[in-house]
């Protein structure tokens, strides 16, 4: 069962999600990253982030610690923006909070360029993706951090944000537990994932008594999609057990190389920008692709 504890400082909101969560400081004198209740994702995004972190740690993989968090609002008073406000009154009560990594950094594909990562590690995390059906660890939106970054520990890579997995539990009956996604472009694909072996070593240890044991860490409250809180644990255990044990079905093999995903890149920006209107392709592009050609002739007479 995950701890709880109560928020007693706001500290700020984090807006690199769409989610909005925010940083608070609790009675246990931790620092927590809070996925709200109220936000547009829903609870469902939150029983993800509990089954799949807490199978994540079970089966050895780095993953911040959960806790639930009790929120009262109030602490919230000084935020000045109206719709964080609003998503903190929508979100009283028990939220789930992730252990505040101090001095992380998101593992970009800069940072990707230069961190090593073990095939066999990058295996493991890909194969947790695949069978949890995490769509969202790409090379674009990693959902990975490295920590630490200061002192004499090694930096290693943790796993974070899982809301976006479990995709099966937004349509239970048309989904079928040995179908196959497309996970070539997952954000460790280039370093050669081991998958084979992480299979090997993981799918013994994803037995029926650690599943059980994941979704009891889900609060009752946001357990809705079946007639009682049971019955969908049940549901969660049953179409995880069937997937693990359907594991050659889905395995993810095909992985592009760093230059196939360069090539694969440069054509996508080189699209984007042939498909822009004149007066577009001479505005500055803000967003880390390729800058758009100016030209200045038009001001020159």
């Amino acid at each position: 069962m995950l701890r709880e504890v109560t928020a007693t400082h706001y500290v700020e909101p984090l807006r690199s999600g769409g989610s909005v969560p925010g940083v608070v400081e609790a009675d246990d004198l931790g620092t927590y990253v809070v996925k709200f209740t109220g936000s547009a994702q829903g609870r469902k995004a939150l029983v993800a982030e509990v089954i799949v972190g807490e199978l994540a740690r079970a089966l050895g993989l780095r993953f911040p610690e959960l806790v639930l968090v009790r929120f009262d609002p109030a602490i919230a008073d000084s935020e000045p923006h109206q719709e964080v406000r609003d998503l903190h009154a929508a979100s009283a009560g028990v939220n789930l909070g992730m252990d505040y990594l101090p001095g992380a950094r998101d593992f970009t594909p800069e940072i990707a360029g230069l961190f090593p990562v073990d095939p066999l590690e990058a295996g493991r995390i890909v194969w947790l993706d695949a069978l949890t059906v995490n769509v969202d660890r790409t090379v674009h939106s990693s959902n990975l951090m490295v920590w630490p970054t200061l002192g004499v520990a090694p930096p290693r890579l943790w796993l974070i944000d899982h809301g976006a997995a479990l995709v099966f539990h937004h349509r239970w009956d048309g989904t079928d537990p040995a179908k196959s996604y497309d996970f070539r472009h997952h954000a460790l694909g280039h370093y050669g994932p081991d998958v084979r072996a992480a299979d090997a070593e993981l799918a013994p240890k994803v037995t029926l008594d650690v599943l059980r044991e994941v979704t009891a860490a889900v609060p009752d409250a946001w357990l809705t999609d079946f007639a009682t809180p049971a019955e969908a644990r049940e549901a969660y255990v049953t179409y995880l057990h069937a997937r693990v044990r359907a594991s050659e079905a889905w395995l993810p093999t095909d992985f592009p190389t760093r230059e196939e995903l360069a090539a694969e890149e440069a054509l996508r920006a080189a699209r984007t920008q042939e498909g822009r209107p004149k007066w577009l392709k001479r505005v500055p592009d803000l967003h880390g692709k390729p800058a758009a050609e100016q030209d200045w002739s038009v001001h020159l007479g």
